[in-house]
């Protein structure tokens, strides 16, 4: 995503909206990427779990997965085996 359509996105939308030509997983990965830049999610802690993000957002598990991996491959979360994700170190 690039432009202003780009911005308005992470910065603004913090609900999913289905209707959108933006996949959802994209989405949530959008809302939590600002979070994560806000610092409402702070470094070294955990993230909201599949089960809560499920449930907060009204997505699928897979969605949810898919949303947070978004975030891992952009260096943002660190998926931790048997513990959880959690907000990446920042520098």
């Amino acid at each position: 995503m690039t432009g202003v359509r780009a911005w308005v996105f992470t910065v603004c939308v913090m609900t999913i909206d289905r209707e959108w030509d933006i996949p959802v997983y994209q989405q949530l990965a959008g809302i939590l990427r600002e979070q994560i830049q806000s610092g409402e999610l702070a470094p070294r802690r955990p993230i909201p779990s599949a089960r809560t993000l499920v449930e907060r957002y009204g997505v699928a598990r897979a969605t949810a997965t898919k949303a947070v991996q978004v975030l891992a491959d952009e260096g943002l979360v660190r998926v931790v085996p048997g513990r959880g994700w959690f907000v990446a170190p920042r520098g």
